[in-house]
């Protein structure tokens, strides 16, 4: 771990330091002369939150040295465990996920995250899904693997599960993005199914190493799934489903959000969406392919933004 990931973890450590407080370090890390602000307790950005975040770093950056010594102990067992740190300051950060307001400063990685993976959807839905439901994620994965997308899911049982197995099975590129830290395996029974994962594409956590899954991080896991892809595919998901959540983060983030044709008869919420032009009515894979950018058109938007961005200075 490179000094400055250390240092960055360590404001993430700070006493009070938390929540959206981390996407607040992370928007101002992403700048040219952020990361160095951070660390003398300078905040940009003009906000209830930024002063916050102002008053937690003033109070608690004379304990960074004792933070940077618990982040190294943490970052150790993620090592142990055969995961390695990537984070804002680092040029192999996902560049669909440093398009969102809202990102993580940093992720554990088990396995690699490619260039390529730019051409990504995620495949979502309820842990409770029925057979058809599993049938549908298994095919709409499955399409995608053929045409060289990245599948993006959650691990979890249900139609996360059948998404990422039928993108191995056909020899494709998928990414699980987890509501626990690197260390745990949620649900338990996944555990193969996270090696497979890590063996042919990456499993990724926004958490600290042994942080235990609860109610906040399994909504923190879907603005990271909506994040990292172009787009989320919804197959199965009820009104209160973490499925639903996504959709709503994916118009958020200007993602494109596609509701499966099945799922749109079934729920108000999705039909909501739809009308509203909020969604996309999708009714075979051509209705999500012919809309994926290529890798080429991301990496250049992503370059125009930037040099707009050193031209306010």
């Amino acid at each position: 771990m490179r000094d400055e990931q250390l240092t960055l973890l360590a404001l993430c450590a700070l006493e009070g330091v938390t929540g959206a407080q981390w996407q607040l370090i992370a928007r101002e890390a992403s700048t040219p002369t952020g990361f160095a602000e951070l660390v003398q307790g300078v905040v940009q950005e003009r906000s209830a939150l930024a002063s916050t975040l102002r008053r937690n770093l003033e109070a608690g950056l004379l304990a960074l040295d004792a933070a940077r010594e618990w982040v190294a102990e943490a970052h150790a067992s993620a090592e142990r465990a055969g995961a390695h740190l990537v984070t804002v300051l680092d040029t192999g950060y996902p560049l669909n996920l440093r398009r969102i307001a809202n990102l993580p400063p940093f992720l554990y990685v088990r396995g690699e995250l490619h260039e390529d993976d730019i051409r990504s959807v995620a495949v979502v839905g309820t842990r409770a899904a029925t057979d058809t439901g599993r049938q549908q994620a298994r095919k709409m994965a499955r399409h995608l693997s053929e045409h060289g997308v990245t599948v993006v899911s959650g691990m979890a049982a249900g139609i996360d599960t059948a998404a990422h197995e039928a993108a191995l099975e056909a020899g494709g590129r998928t990414v699980a993005v987890m509501g626990t830290g690197i260390l745990h395996t949620y649900p338990k029974g996944n555990e193969r199914l996270k090696d497979a994962i890590a063996d042919a594409g990456a499993v990724v956590s926004q958490f600290w190493p042994d942080q235990p899954g609860g109610r906040h991080t399994f909504p923190m896991r879907n603005v990271v799934m909506s994040g990292i892809s172009q787009g989320t595919v919804v197959i199965e998901a009820s009104d209160t489903s973490g499925a639903r959540m996504q959709a709503r983060l994916a118009w958020e983030h200007g993602k494109r959000v596609y509701l499966l044709h099945t799922l749109v008869e079934a729920r108000e919420w999705a039909r909501d969406m739809v009308q509203a032009r909020q969604a996309i009515e999708v009714y075979d894979i051509e209705d999500v392919l012919g809309r994926v950018q290529s890798s080429e058109a991301i990496r250049e938007a992503a370059r125009l933004r930037e040099q707009l961005a050193l031209e306010l200075l």
